[in-house]
C-alpha cells in the first residue's frame, strides 16, 4: 500500500514538471490570480442624490452611426467603446442607461461650477426669456456688469474688457493687439504649447499633432521650463535665457511678446519652473514686447491658491486671455489689458457678432458669483490638495507613474515603462482610461505622447470623489 501511495506521489510530480515545461502552471496560476483579483472589492462610486429619468433618445449605434455620415472625420472620441453623455448635475454625467459617472475631465476644464449647476442655468433661462442676441451695437446692461465683475478678480491696470466665443478667438485676439501695439510681428511662445487652431494661434502652438502645414510665421518657440522632462530641471531662470537668445539671434532685437499657459494643459499640465515667468517677463519688456497669459485653462479658480494661474508665478501680465471656464460650457471667451493697449482696436473697426451677447454674459456672471459664494478657489484648493497627495502616494507603489504634478483641481499624472528613461507608457494609459470608465471614473489625456492623465474636474469636486478616484486608479493599476 505504501509503495503505491508512493508511486501515485511520483506520478503526481512528473505531471507538474510536464505542465510546467509546457506552460500550464502558469496558466493556472493566472487564473488563480484573477480569481484573487476580482474577488478585490471594485472602489463604489459616492452617494448622490439624484437619479436621472429614463433616456428616450437615439441608441448610441444610431449615434455614431450619423456622426460618421455627417460631421467631419477629423472628430475622434475617447474609449474602446464610445460613451454616450446624456446629462450631468454637478461633478457627475449619466449615460444612456442611467449610469452614473465621476467627471474628473469637466469637459476639458470648462465645467468649472457643476455640470448644470441651478444658478448658471436660471441666470441663462431668465435672460433667454427677455432677449436671447441683440448687438453690442446696442445698450445691454448684462456685458458691462459682467465687464465690471470680471475685472474685479484682476491685478494692475487690466481694466478693458473684448469678449469673444473661445479660447482659440481670445488669443488670436490678444496676438494682434500685441503686434499692433508695439509694431513688432515676432511672437515668442513655449514648445509644447497649445493656444488654439487658427492661423496665429496654430503658429504659437508647438506640438505638431496640432498643426497643420500651413503659413505660420512669426512665432519662435522657447525651449519649455519643464521641471519633470526639460534639460535645466526646476531652474527657470536657465530656461529663461533661451528666451533672451532667442529674441538676441532670431529677431531685430524688438518682439510684439510673449505668449505662455501658467500650466500647460493640452500639454500634459505642465507646471512651468519656478522663477521662469518672471525673467522672461522682464526679458520681453526689456525688448519692447508685451507678456500675454493664456489662462483659457488654469483660470477661474482652478488652481486653488489664487483666481488666476500666472498669480503663483508673481507676475503682472499686460494681457490675459481666457475661455473655457468663464462659461461652464456657455461659448464664451475673453480677452482683458490695459486701456493703453486697448487703444489700438479702434485705429480700425472691430466686432465680434457674438461676443458679449446677453445670454452668454449673463452665464458668465453667474460663474463668477458661484464661486464666490460657493467658495470654489477654497474648495479647489483644499480638494486638490488632498488629491495630489493621494495620487503621490500611489506613486510609491506603482512603477508606472513617472510623476504627479499641477496644482488645486488642474493636475496631472505621467505614466512611464521605465523611470530612468522616461519611456512613456502610452498604450498602459489608453487601457488604464479604459479600465476605470468601467468602474466609474472619466478622466482625460494629454501631453505630447498622450501618457498624461488629466485632472480637470468640476471645482465643486468633494473629497470623497478625490479618495475614489485615487482608489479606482489604484485598483486599475493593480491589475496591470
Amino acid at each position: 500500500m505504501r509503495s503505491l501511495t508512493a508511486v501515485n506521489t511520483l506520478l503526481k510530480r512528473e505531471q507538474y514538471s510536464l505542465l510546467q515545461r509546457h506552460g500550464f502552471a502558469k496558466t493556472v496560476a493566472q487564473r488563480t490570480n484573477s480569481v484573487h483579483q476580482t474577488e478585490t472589492k471594485v472602489p463604489k462610486i459616492p452617494p448622490f442624490s439624484y437619479s436621472p429619468p429614463p433616456y428616450e433618445g437615439p441608441s448610441t449605434a444610431e449615434i455614431i452611426a450619423k456622426r460618421r455620415e455627417f460631421l467631419s472625420p477629423a472628430l475622434f472620441h475617447f474609449y474602446n467603446t464610445p460613451l454616450n453623455i446624456v446629462e450631468g448635475k454637478m461633478q457627475y454625467v449619466f449615460d444612456e442607461r442611467g449610469r452614473r459617472y465621476l467627471d474628473a475631465f469637466g469637459g476639458i476644464a470648462t465645467v468649472s461650477c457643476g455640470h448644470s449647476h441651478p444658478e448658471v442655468v436660471e441666470s441663462v433661462i431668465k435672460q433667454l426669456k427677455l432677449i436671447q442676441h441683440s448687438t453690442i451695437l446696442y445698450l445691454n446692461h448684462t456685458i458691462s456688469d459682467f465687464a465690471e465683475a470680471l475685472v474685479s478678480t484682476l491685478p494692475g491696470d487690466l481694466k478693458v474688457v473684448f469678449f469673444t466665443n473661445s479660447g482659440t478667438e481670445a488669443n488670436e485676439l490678444a496676438m494682434m493687439m500685441g503686434r499692433l501695439y508695439t509694431g513688432c510681428n515676432d511672437v515668442v511662445s513655449l514648445r509644447n504649447s497649445y493656444h488654439g487652431n487658427a492661423s496665429a494661434t496654430m503658429g504659437a502652438t508647438a506640438q505638431s499633432n496640432w498643426k497643420f502645414n500651413v503659413v505660420q510665421s512669426g512665432v519662435h518657440h522657447a525651449i519649455n521650463p519643464d521641471p519633470y522632462r526639460g534639460i535645466f530641471g526646476s531652474d527657470g531662470e536657465k530656461y529663461a535665457r533661451d528666451v533672451h537668445d532667442l529674441i538676441q539671434f532670431g529677431t531685430s532685437g524688438q518682439v510684439a511678446g510673449f505668449i505662455g499657459e501658467s500650466i500647460q494643459g493640452v500639454g500634459g499640465i505642465v507646471e512651468l519652473a519656478p522663477g521662469y515667468l518672471p525673467a522672461v517677463y522682464d526679458t520681453v519688456r526689456r525688448a519692447g514686447g508685451v507678456c500675454i497669459a493664456d489662462e483659457v485653462q488654469s483660470g477661474f479658480a482652478r488652481t486653488g491658491t489664487h483666481f488666476w494661474g500666472f498669480q503663483s508665478h508673481g507676475v503682472i501680465p499686460d494681457i490675459v486671455t481666457m475661455a473655457k471656464g468663464i462659461g461652464n460650457g456657455i461659448p464664451l471667451g475673453a480677452v482683458v489689458t490695459t486701456p493703453e493697449i486697448a487703444g489700438v482696436l479702434s485705429r480700425r473697426s472691430y466686432f465680434n457678432t457674438f461676443g458679449g451677447n446677453p445670454m452668454c454674459t449673463a452665464a458668465g456672471h453667474a460663474v463668477l458669483r458661484v464661486i464666490h459664494e460657493q467658495k470654489l478657489q477654497e474648495n479647489a484648493f483644499l480638494v486638490g490638495s488632498h488629491l495630489k497627495r493621494r495620487l503621490t502616494q500611489l506613486k510609491t507603489k506603482h512603477e508606472l507613474i513617472g510623476d504627479v504634478r499641477g496644482r488645486g483641481l488642474m493636475l496631472g499624472v505621467e505614466f512611464v515603462t521605465d523611470r530612468d528613461l522616461k519611456t512613456p507608457a502610452k498604450s498602459e494609459t489608453l487601457h488604464l482610461m479604459d479600465q476605470m470608465k468601467e468602474m466609474g471614473v472619466l478622466v482625460g489625456k494629454g501631453g505630447f505622447y498622450g501618457n498624461v492623465f488629466r485632472i480637470t474636474p468640476p471645482l465643486c469636486f468633494t473629497m470623497p470623489d478625490a479618495d475614489f478616484l485615487v482608489d479606482v486608479m489604484d485598483h486599475a493599476l493593480s491589475k496591470m
